[in-house]
C-alpha cells in the first residue's frame, strides 16, 4: 500500500497537476489528497463522461490531466474516449476502480463490470496496467505509462484494486454558495433566426481572442463553413461534451471562452451546468442554440420546448442568463452578457433546418485539436487572430 502524498508527489514529477473526476471509496484516499493540495486542480464532475470531457478542454489548456473513476462509471465515460479523446488524439491518465474484481465479494451491481473492465479497456483501445501498490513500483510504472501517452497520443488507464491508497484523510475548505444571478428576458414576438443566421452574427461579435467550442453535428459544420480560424475547436461525437471541455479551458486560460451548444446535446449532459455554476470560470458563455429538434439526425423532437435552460442556468450557479429569440435580440444578449458577470448563458430559441450548402472540417480532428491548443498557448490574449478561409488545412 502507497499513500496518496508518494503517488502525488511522484506523479506530479510527471507534470500531472489536473484532476477530475466521480469519487468511488477504493479512490477516496486519492481524491481527498487532491483536494488537500491547493497547487492541485480536482473537478468533482456530474458524470464519469463529463470528467473526461472536462480533462480534455484542461489538455487543451496546457494542463496533464487525471480522470478518476469507479469502473461502473467506464460505461459513462466510453463516448468521450472513444469519440473526443481518440479522434482528437487527447491523452489522460485514467485512474478507475476494480469494483467486482473475481475472488473478492462485492456488490451485485459490480459484478459483471469487475469481471469485464480490462477486457472494455482494452475494446476501446485504453492500454492499462495494474494501479502500483508500492512506492518502489510507483516511479516505473508513470515513466512507461507518460511514455505510452506520448507515444500513442491516448488515454493510459491504472486499474485500482481496493487497499491499494492509505487514506490520510481531508483537509478542505468549504465552497462559498454565491448569490442569485441576474436574469434578463429580451424575448419578444419575431420570427426565430436560422442556426447560420446567428452563428453568422456571432462571428461578428465575438472577441478574437476568445476561444470557442462549437458542439458535434450541423452547430460546428455551419461554423466551420462560415469561417475557420484557429481560435475554433469543433467538436466531433462526445455529443453532450462541449461545455465540460469549455469549463476545462476556461478554468485554464486567461481568455473569453465560448461554448456553443445544442438544445439535445444540453440536455444529454444537463449536469454539466451545475458543474459549471460550481466552479464559476470568469469568463465562460455558454450559448444555447435551441430549435427543439435534433437537426442532425432527421429533425426528431428534443425535449426542450418544456425547458428553461435560463432558469436552469441560474439555479445551477450562473451568474448571467437572458433569454431571445430573435436575431436581433440574440446581438443584444451576446453583448450584454460580455461585459457582464460570468459564467454566462444565453438560451436563444431559433428555427429548425440548417444550411443548404452544408460542408464538413476538412481539418482532422487532431490537428484541429493542436491548432486550437496553440491558439491557447499564445501569451497575449487580446491579440487578433487571423482568418483562415472555410476549408483550409493550416
Amino acid at each position: 500500500m502507497i499513500s496518496a502524498a508518494e503517488f502525488l508527489a511522484a506523479a506530479g514529477r510527471h507534470g500531472f497537476d489536473f484532476y477530475t473526476g466521480v469519487p468511488c471509496s477504493f479512490l477516496t484516499p486519492l481524491i481527498n489528497g487532491v483536494l488537500s493540495r491547493p497547487a492541485l486542480t480536482y473537478v468533482g464532475a456530474a458524470s464519469e463522461g463529463e470528467a473526461v470531457a472536462i480533462a480534455a478542454g484542461a489538455w487543451l489548456a496546457g494542463r496533464s490531466t487525471v480522470v478518476m473513476c469507479q469502473n461502473s462509471g467506464l460505461g459513462n465515460a466510453v463516448n468521450p474516449l472513444t469519440s473526443l479523446n481518440a479522434p482528437f488524439r487527447i491523452p489522460t491518465l485514467l485512474i478507475t476502480t476494480w469494483r467486482g474484481q473475481p475472488g473478492i465479494g462485492d456488490e451485485p451491481q459490480h459484478q459483471l463490470m469487475g469481471q469485464i473492465t480490462q477486457d472494455l479497456l482494452s475494446v476501446i483501445g485504453v492500454e492499462h496496467k495494474a494501479f502500483p501498490r508500492t512506492v518502489q513500483a510507483l516511479p516505473a510504472a508513470l515513466r512507461h505509462a507518460s511514455a505510452r501517452m506520448a507515444e500513442r497520443e491516448l488515454p493510459f488507464a491504472f486499474v485500482m484494486e481496493q487497499g491499494s491508497v492509505r487514506d490520510d484523510g481531508l483537509d478542505l475548505l468549504a465552497r462559498q454558495r454565491s448569490g442569485p444571478g441576474v436574469r434578463a428576458d429580451l424575448t419578444m414576438p419575431g420570427e426565430p433566426p436560422s442556426r447560420a443566421a446567428v452563428l453568422e452574427r456571432f462571428l461578428t461579435l465575438v472577441d478574437p481572442a476568445a476561444a470557442v467550442i462549437a458542439t458535434t453535428g450541423k452547430c460546428g459544420r455551419e461554423l466551420f463553413t462560415l469561417a475557420d480560424r484557429p481560435q475554433h475547436l469543433y467538436q466531433v461525437g462526445s455529443m453532450g461534451g462541449a461545455s465540460g471541455m469549455g469549463l476545462g479551458v476556461a478554468l485554464n486560460v486567461s481568455r473569453p471562452v465560448v461554448v456553443l451548444d445544442g438544445d439535445g446535446a444540453a440536455l444529454m449532459k444537463l449536469g454539466s451546468l451545475a458543474t459549471i455554476g460550481a466552479y464559476a470560470p470568469a469568463d465562460l458563455i455558454h450559448i444555447v442554440l435551441d430549435n427543439g429538434v435534433h437537426d442532425s439526425t432527421g429533425g426528431q423532437p428534443t425535449v426542450s420546448n418544456s425547458v428553461d435552460f435560463a432558469g436552469v442556468a441560474l439555479a445551477c450557479g450562473y451568474r448571467h442568463a437572458v433569454s431571445c429569440t430573435t436575431l436581433d435580440q440574440f446581438a443584444s444578449a451576446y453583448r450584454l452578457v460580455a461585459a457582464g458577470p460570468k459564467p454566462a448563458l444565453i438560451h436563444a430559441r431559433i428555427a429548425a433546418g440548417s444550411m443548404s450548402k452544408l460542408g464538413r472540417p476538412t481539418i482532422a480532428p487532431a490537428d484541429v485539436a493542436r491548432r486550437f491548443k496553440a491558439f491557447l498557448a499564445q501569451r497575449t490574449a487580446s491579440s487578433a487572430v487571423p482568418l483562415v478561409a472555410a476549408g483550409a488545412t493550416s
